[in-house]
């Protein structure tokens, strides 16, 4: 583990791989130092964030590294299904014709996958999951970004997938839409964080109406 410091109120910890990252961060939130505000894992790599009136930055640095991080994780992230309609799709084609795969193809792979939420960002609540299958690996980013991706697009590019919680512009391939909220800003609703699990099931555009508006909540255990 690698630490440096961020500001004066965080200090940046590198890791060897995403799991690891999961496991220091939720062996600092177990620790809950008093100068703690936040520790949020992002991939290999995971900020902590504290009170600068209660620590100084040298303070934080010692104590995360006699930190003792448990070798494996105390249980896996919380597993959710996003139910996913892949008819109301933008970039199917796209996908097929870089990965030379049929639609079918496409969908029976990217929803046989577990993936685990690495990292939260670029909008509120926004989950980058990994990883795809080699299948269907190295699809590219559209040239041009869309102005506006309408809320619960599913998409992919590189060996990441994620949804869309917000209206935003968005380069991403998007395969399909789900009818779930995933975000509500106002009502401080993010159901997903960092080391939860993900699962997609296919569904028809009747079911999609039908759930159309609820909330993410179909929480597996």
């Amino acid at each position: 583990m690698t630490l440096v410091p961020l500001g004066d109120q965080a200090v940046l910890a590198y890791l060897p791989d995403e799991p690891a990252a999961v496991r220091f961060a939720a062996a600092v939130r177990a620790a809950n130092p008093p100068w703690l505000h936040d520790v949020v894992p992002a991939y290999a790599s995971a900020g902590v964030f504290f009170d600068a009136d209660r620590a100084r930055t040298s303070d934080v640095l010692r104590w995360l590294g006699a930190l003792t991080v448990p070798a494996t994780a105390a249980g896996p992230g919380r597993a959710f299904t996003v139910p996913v309609c892949y008819e109301m799709q933008l970039d199917g084609p796209r996908v097929c014709a870089r990965t030379g795969l049929s639609a079918d193809e496409v969908i029976r792979l990217h929803t046989a996958t577990e993936y685990t939420v690495y990292a939260i960002g670029f909008v509120p609540g926004f989950p980058y999951l990994g990883y795809l299958p080699n299948e269907l690996c190295g699809v590219p980013r559209l040239a041009a970004p869309r102005v506006r991706v309408e809320p619960g697009s599913v998409g992919l590019t590189g060996k990441q997938t994620g949804i869309y919680p917000l209206p935003r512009p968005g380069g991403w391939n998007l395969i399909g839409r789900t009818p779930l909220v995933l975000v509500d800003v106002a009502d401080g609703f993010f159901p997903l964080r960092a080391g939860d699990r993900v699962r997609f099931e296919r569904i028809c555009e009747a079911r999609y109406r039908e759930l159309e508006g609820e909330r993410l909540s179909r929480l597996q255990e």
